[in-house]
């Protein structure tokens, strides 16, 4: 929709089936990494990776051969004044998330 403004940049490295994108959100209001984190963390087919004291988040391999979106490196968008942008970092299997999966939940969704 014309709302949303959203920035996002696909980075293609050679994997077997996954792919990745830094997407950057800006919002209406103000967000926080932490509600962001929890309303994603409700979305069903979105797993949450980020442990930044591991220094772990989502890559292609956790991904592959998988149904969810991994998402991660959830933090502040800080190139704004505001607290209405926020950056992350998602990885899905471009096979299935990409393409089969979508088609069958769409289709499972229109016969509801």
């Amino acid at each position: 929709t014309q709302d949303v403004a959203i920035t996002a940049t696909c980075i293609r490295v050679p994997v077997m089936r996954a792919h990745a994108e830094s997407i950057n959100l800006e919002f209406a209001d103000d967000i926080s990494e932490k509600d962001a984190l929890d309303a994603l963390s409700k979305f069903p087919g979105v797993s949450i990776i980020d442990d930044r004291d591991k220094n772990r988040f989502p890559t292609p391999l956790d991904a592959t051969t998988r149904d969810d979106v991994y998402v991660g490196r959830v933090r502040r968008d800080i190139s704004r004044n505001d607290a209405k942008g926020l950056e992350l970092f998602v990885c899905g299997d471009q096979i299935k998330k990409g393409a089969a999966l979508n088609a069958v939940q769409t289709a499972e969704l229109l016969v509801k």
